[in-house]
């Protein structure tokens, strides 16, 4: 007989359902609301910041305010300005932030009949203007007559420019007293007689010749070194290198430093009846047949 007792086995639990082991992984936080809108922040940065460095390197957009450009430029055109053809300046940067200082960055001067924006001398604000005289060369006005290095810069006299009627564009009798007229198709045009310059350089371009003003006799000054002498081309309703800063000129030659571009061609125009609330006014007030003009003065 043996000794031996059989001693009864646990009785086995009934299987439940098999529960995965726990992951030793860490779960990462749940990212709070307030990170997306940090990454929102920042994209909207580095965009600004890409749109900065186009407009303060290579191109900006730029609009006429006034009709100191006329004929070939009129109030509500917008155009485009390029960055690099004289090289940069402190005027590059799209808001003139930076500290001023004298010369330019790989420079290059402009050449006569380029129209181009310049920053006056202690002012923040941009005007355009064309280039009539570098380094050297002497400028005179007589009789409203362009003198460049003691010869007459050629010109001769064109047809009018019938300018059509609108709200940029109003022949307003203050500026052009006796110059509004009606067509044979009915409509109302500013009727602008006409001057056509040649400067020695080749360059050809339209010049509005008002009758007697200020700004018809002037000089002769010689334009200092890096300087240029700029001039409107509404030659009698232009605040240019002929008048102070105070009467809100450019003071004489400017330093080559304020130019802050060479304007290139228009890509639309305006005509100033738009509603910022009425978008189907934005298409209606777009004036037909100026986009895409070139603003480069032809030669010869």
């Amino acid at each position: 007989m043996s000794d031996s007792v059989d001693i009864p086995s646990e009785a086995t639990p009934e299987a439940g359902p098999e529960v995965p082991p726990e992951s030793n992984a860490v779960k990462p936080d749940a990212k709070p609301e307030g990170s997306a809108v940090w990454r929102e922040i920042k994209g909207i940065f580095w965009v600004l910041l890409a749109v900065l460095a186009v407009h303060s390197f290579i191109a900006k957009p730029f609009y006429i305010p006034s009709e100191s450009m006329m004929p070939g430029l009129l109030k509500g055109d917008r155009l485009v300005v390029s960055k690099y053809p004289y090289g940069w300046s402190w005027v590059s940067a799209s808001f003139h932030v930076f500290p001023h200082w004298s010369g330019r960055l790989f420079g290059k001067m402009p050449e006569r009949g380029d129209v181009v924006i310049v920053t006056p001398p202690g002012r923040s604000d941009d005007y355009i203007k064309r280039v009539i005289g570098l380094p050297g060369d002497t400028i005179e006005v007589r009789g409203g007559r362009l003198i460049l290095n003691n010869v007459p810069v050629k010109a001769e006299v064109r047809p009018a420019a019938m300018i059509a009627i609108d709200d940029n564009a109003p022949c307003a009798p203050t500026q052009f007293q006796g110059n509004l007229v009606e067509a044979g198709d009915g409509r109302q045009y500013c009727r602008l007689p006409i001057v056509r310059e040649t400067l020695p350089n080749g360059p050809s371009y339209d010049t509005v010749e008002l009758g007697q003003s200020p700004g018809d006799e002037y000089g002769p000054v010689t334009v200092p070194a890096d300087h240029v002498f700029l001039m409107g081309d509404n030659r009698d309703r232009s605040a240019d290198s002929r008048f102070s800063l105070a009467d809100d000129g450019l003071g004489g030659p400017v330093p080559w430093e304020n130019i802050g571009g060479r304007a290139e061609f228009l890509t639309f125009s305006l005509d100033g009846s738009a509603s910022w609330y009425n978008p189907i006014s934005w298409f209606q007030s777009l004036r037909s047949g100026r986009a895409g003009h070139s603003l480069r003065a032809s030669r010869g």
